[in-house]
C-alpha cells in the first residue's frame, strides 16, 4: 500500500508526502527515519492520484527535464541555495505532477540527503546518465555546471529524435492515407463497375478478377476485414516489444538503404554525445560507458558497449573494440577515440564527433523528403496504373466487341 501523509520537518513547515509499505507499522517504521512531526496519514493503493494532482496518466517530457535541468544550472550559479531553486522550480512547473515531483526532491534534501540520491528516487523520470552526471558535479562542487551540461546533452539528443521522427512523418502520412482510399475504392467504387461487368457478360483479366475478389470480400466483410486490420497491427507491435522481434528489426535498419545511414550516423552522434557529457562532468571512463549503453536503444550498439566495458575494466585500448565494428561505428569514430586517447583528450574528441554526426544527420534528415518523394511518386503511380489498367481493359474489350 501507498501511504499519504501530512507532516511538519525541523524547520516547522508543513509538507505532503507518500511512502510505500506492507503495513502501517511498516510505514510508521520508515517514517521515524526522517526525524519529522507526523500530523496525518492516509492509506490508499499504489498508483492512485494523491491531493497533489498525481496523475496515473501524467507523464513528464524530455523538453520538461531539459528546461529543468537548464533553470537549475542558472539559479544554482546566480547564488541561489539549492532548496530555495527547487522551490523556484516547483511554483513554476505547470504540472501536477512536476510540481510534486519538485516538492518531494526538495522534502528529501531538507531531511539530510544529497541532491542526487534525491533524484534517484525517480528512476522512470531521471535517466541514469542525469543522476550520474547530477552525482558528480555535486562532488566536484561544480554542479552548476553538469546541469547545463545534462541541459545540452539532453537537448542536442531530443532534437537528433524529432529530426528522425519528423523526416518519418511525411511517408507514413501518405503510406495511410494511400490504404484508407484503396479501403474505400475496394467497397464503393469497384462494386458499380462490377455489376456492368456481369451485366455485359465479358470476359475479364486476371488482374481484374483479383481485384473484384478483394473487393467483395471487403464488401461483404468490412467489419471483419477492418479488425482483422487492427489486429495485425496489434499484433505485429507486440511483435516488436518482443527480444526476437527488437532483434529483427534492430538489424533490418542496419541494412535499409538510406534509412541506415542515418541509423549508424545518429547512434554514432549518441554515443559520442552521452560519453564526452559523463566524462567531462568527471564520471569515471568504466561507469560513463556502461551509462552509456543504457542511454542506446538498438541492440547492436548496446552488444558493443558492453563489449567496451569489459575492455576498459581491464584497461585496454577503447579504440580497438570500435575498430572491430567498424561496420555499425564509421572509421572516423575509431581514429578520433584513438587521437583522444593519445592526447588524453577522449572527452573533447568525442564531442567532435558527435557535433559532425549529427550535423550529418540533421542535414540527410532534410534530404529524406526529397529522396522518398520521387519513390512514393512511382509507388502511386503504379498502384494507380495497376487499378486503372485492370479495371479500364474490360471497357474497352466491350466498346471493340460493339
Amino acid at each position: 500500500m501507498k501511504y499519504y501523509f501530512t507532516a511538519i520537518n525541523k524547520n516547522g513547515k508543513k509538507y505532503n508526502g507518500d511512502i510505500e509499505a506492507a503495513s502501517k507499522s511498516l510505514f510508521f517504521n520508515e517514517f521515524k527515519k526522517t526525524g519529522d512531526t507526523l500530523v496525518s496519514v492516509k492509506e490508499g493503493a499504489v498508483g492512485r492520484s494523491n491531493k497533489a494532482g498525481f496523475s496515473l496518466f501524467s507523464t513528464v517530457k524530455t523538453i520538461d527535464k531539459i528546461i529543468f535541468a537548464r533553470n537549475m544550472a542558472n539559479m544554482i550559479e546566480a547564488g541561489l541555495p539549492l532548496s530555495r531553486a527547487l522551490g523556484v522550480s516547483e511554483r513554476q512547473a505547470t504540472k501536477p505532477k512536476l510540481k510534486e515531483i519538485f516538492k518531494k526532491i526538495n522534502v528529501s534534501i531538507s531531511s539530510g540527503k544529497t541532491f542526487y540520491e534525491s533524484l534517484s528516487e525517480y528512476p522512470k523520470i531521471f535517466p541514469t546518465v542525469f543522476i550520474s552526471m547530477v552525482k558528480s558535479g555535486e562532488e566536484s562542487g561544480n554542479l552548476a555546471q553538469s546541469l547545463k551540461d545534462i541541459a545540452i546533452q539532453m537537448e542536442k539528443t531530443y532534437l537528433l529524435q524529432k529530426k528522425i521522427k519528423g523526416a518519418m512523418m511525411y511517408p507514413t502520412i501518405i503510406f495511410i492515407v494511400m490504404i484508407i482510399v484503396a479501403f474505400l475504392m475496394m467497397i464503393y467504387v469497384v462494386p458499380r463497375l462490377t455489376k456492368t461487368f456481369k451485366d455485359l457478360k465479358t470476359d475479364l483479366p486476371t488482374s481484374t478478377k483479383l481485384i473484384i475478389f478483394v473487393s467483395d470480400f471487403l464488401a461483404q466483410n468490412a467489419l471483419l476485414s477492418l479488425g482483422g486490420l487492427i489486429a495485425v497491427l496489434f499484433g505485429f507491435f507486440y511483435f516488436l516489444k518482443t527480444s526476437l522481434g527488437k532483434n529483427i528489426m534492430d538489424t533490418l535498419v542496419l541494412k535499409i538503404p538510406v534509412i541506415s545511414g542515418i541509423v549508424i550516423e545518429s547512434n554514432s552522434a549518441r554515443t559520442a554525445r552521452t560519453m564526452s557529457s559523463l566524462l567531462s562532468a568527471g564520471v569515471d571512463i568504466v561507469t560513463a560507458v556502461k551509462i552509456t549503453g543504457e542511454v542506446l536503444q538498438n541492440g547492436h550498439y548496446k552488444r558493443v558497449l558492453k563489449t567496451l566495458e569489459g575492455v576498459v575494466e581491464k584497461g585496454d585500448s577503447m579504440s580497438s573494440v570500435f575498430e572491430k565494428e567498424y561496420k555499425i561505428y564509421p572509421a572516423f569514430v575509431t581514429e578520433m577515440i584513438s587521437v583522444g586517447e593519445e592526447t588524453g583528450k577522449l572527452a573533447d574528441m568525442l564531442l567532435g564527433v558527435a557535433t559532425f554526426y549529427e550535423n550529418e544527420v540533421d542535414q540527410k534528415t532534410k534530404d529524406l523528403s526529397t529522396i522518398i518523394e520521387p519513390v512514393l511518386m512511382v509507388f502511386i503511380g503504379g498502384a494507380v496504373g495497376f487499378f486503372a489498367v485492370s479495371m479500364i481493359t474490360p471497357m474497352y474489350s466491350v466498346m471493340n466487341n460493339i
